[in-house]
């Protein structure tokens, strides 16, 4: 077995010339694979249908592995496998929050939305309300939602490149030091996703996301079933050896070690600590199901019925995975090492692609271990990229449909005209997002996930169950409740240790801001404990304040989510 003190040296040498060569080689077969399936799905985009949701023709086999490739994202193999490699049995309840989320989208979401709406969210929110402030409270929540998302893809495929490519702190390769090599990074793939979204629209985008849900499981079957063959598929020995290199011992596989920390002499801060725990699950376990990429996912099935079995096939996929991630974790712990992968990635975003290293230089030596490393990684870019497309689809399609068609132009915009915006939204979106996450390469991508998950759930899902089960609600709860849950989580992720104020023990910063600036005042990392109540209190004050009701709109609403009855866009033939 490769000591720890061979793992630190691998982490801070360089990358062999025949590994640089081999990555390259698989990520350029890679990308041109993915853009052959863009430009022949551009050839099949003949009306808006097609461009948003894949002109509804997906099977629920299809469209179930296309939602675990759109969900299983660069959070859930880099930043769950690091979380659980640096933090032990603490990182391992990102896996389980992840999954248990999907029970409330598949009871109180997935065939409702299918039946009620066409392309979006907001076209169930806003069915029996004025449209103009509805939709377009709606599509700034999307886009808020789904730039905090695209930055945790983003910084992943920053770190990735870095390792790649060989490049340490103080070492250059084709000119470039570590910082720029994230960069061109973070660069590349938000120029591919516009590609993807352009060309592609939502046919392209599912096809793509299949390829990467079947690639991604398969590297993890491979690494876990390997990592376990070291230790003679004993997982307790695994844990064992993870938890002796961790070096805090048994208290490794114990809570403690990231969140619900007990601190002695600080009964606040022990508070605050277990309090921003039960914060994180909430938003794990609320989250999903107010998520805008997740949501248009529904739409892309001819019916409520293979809605269902699609969201089926994707538990399914999801829950095996995040099994896995559970060796993953212990076992870049116990094969690389903490300090190996500190060295590669402070934030621990590299321990999966380590791990496949490590195990190839185990079995194969150099060859393996570069062989291992450019597939793993290859499955890891992929990952980025099928995600930051499902999410980019989303934005551009609530911009070109909600606000564009039907705020803008009544609902008089053509179909040309629609697919025209939402292309040239798909650009603008890419530009924001890989400005933003240059700024926050700092940051573990399963955490800024987290905080995603947070602002879906405090301000769409109280506002998506509301529309669909209280006759009551109107117009003014909708706004209020979105821009209220909206306002309080990204404010209180604002003024939190998220932004600023945050240090380790050698006064680095470990928040957006540098070392030094400190404006923070809500003490939890994340915000859904507060700002989920006070979207929901939004909603319901918002509705009692105003006199505003439909009822025979909400009873064919009610008939049109339980039966499909008049739901629009039946499958393509």
């Amino acid at each position: 077995m490769t000591t720890l003190a061979h793992s630190v040296e691998l982490a801070q040498g360089t990358t062999s010339a025949q590994s640089r060569v081999i990555t390259i080689l698989l990520f350029s077969v890679l990308i041109a694979t993915t853009l052959g399936v863009t430009i022949w799905a551009s050839r099949q985009i003949k009306s808006a249908t097609d461009f948003h949701s894949g002109g509804r023709g997906f099977t629920g086999i299809q469209n179930g592995f296309a939602i675990a490739g759109d969900y299983m994202s660069a959070a859930s193999f880099l930043g769950i496998a690091g979380m659980i490699a640096l933090f032990g049995y603490d990182g391992f309840l990102y896996s389980v929050g992840f999954l248990v989320a999907w029970l409330v989208a598949l009871l109180l979401v997935a065939e409702l939305l299918r039946n009620s709406g066409r392309y979006t969210m907001a076209d169930v929110v806003s069915y029996r309300m004025r449209q103009t402030p509805v939709r377009t409270a709606a599509s700034v929540s999307t886009l808020t939602v789904s730039i905090f998302y695209l930055l945790a893809q983003m910084v992943g495929a920053g770190a990735l490149i870095a390792m790649l490519l060989g490049i340490r702190p103080g070492e250059t390769f084709l000119g470039m030091s570590a910082e720029t090599a994230k960069i061109v990074g973070i660069i590349t793939v938000g120029l591919l996703m516009v590609i993807y979204v352009t060309f592609g629209g939502m046919t392209g985008t599912t096809w793509v996301q299949i390829g990467q849900a079947i690639m991604l499981m398969a590297g993890a079957v491979l690494l876990t079933v390997l990592a376990l063959s070291i230790y003679g598929f004993n997982l307790g020995s695994l844990m064992n050896d993870a938890a002796e290199a961790s070096g805090v011992g048994q208290a490794f596989l114990e809570p403690g070690q990231r969140y619900g920390v007990e601190v002695a002499g600080d009964a606040w801060q022990t508070m605050v600590n277990k309090l921003d725990l039960i914060s994180l699950g909430m938003a794990l376990v609320l989250g999903t199901a107010g998520l805008p990429h997740i949501l248009i996912r529904f739409y892309t099935v001819p019916d409520s019925k293979t809605a269902r079995k699609s969201v089926n096939w994707g538990i399914g996929l999801i829950g095996t995975f995040y099994l896995m991630t559970l060796v993953l974790g212990f076992g870049a712990a116990a094969l690389v090492g903490k300090d190996a992968i500190t060295a590669q990635d402070a934030a621990g975003n590299t321990a999966a692609p380590q791990l496949a290293e490590e195990i190839g230089l185990h079995f194969g030596g150099d060859t393996l271990g570069a062989v291992m490393l450019a597939f793993i990684a290859a499955v890891a870019f992929a990952t980025i990229l099928t995600t930051v497309a499902g999410l980019t689809i989303a934005s551009s399609s609530s911009l070109a449909h909600d606000f564009y068609n039907n705020v803008l132009r009544k609902g008089e915009a053509t179909e040309r005209e629609e697919i025209k915006v939402a292309r040239f939204s798909a650009a603008g979106v890419g530009v924001v997002a890989i400005v933003l996450a240059i700024f926050a390469q700092n940051l573990n991508v399963a955490f800024l996930v987290a905080l995603a998950f947070a602002i879906a759930a405090s301000a769409n899902l109280p506002v998506v169950l509301l529309s669909l089960f209280w006759k009551r609600f109107n117009t003014a709860g909708a706004v209020a409740g979105i821009y209220g849950g909206l306002v309080a989580a990204v404010g209180l992720v604002f003024f939190s240790p998220v932004v600023s104020g945050k240090v380790n023990a050698d006064g680095e910063s470990l928040s957006l801001f540098p070392a030094g600036v400190d404006f923070a005042w809500f003490p939890l990392e994340n915000p859904a404990l507060v700002s989920v109540p006070i979207g929901l209190a939004c909603a319901i004050v918002g509705t009692l304040a105003s006199r505003e009701r439909d009822l025979d709109k909400f009873a064919e609403l009610q008939v049109r989510a339980l039966t499909g009855a008049g739901a629009e866009g039946a499958a393509k033939h």
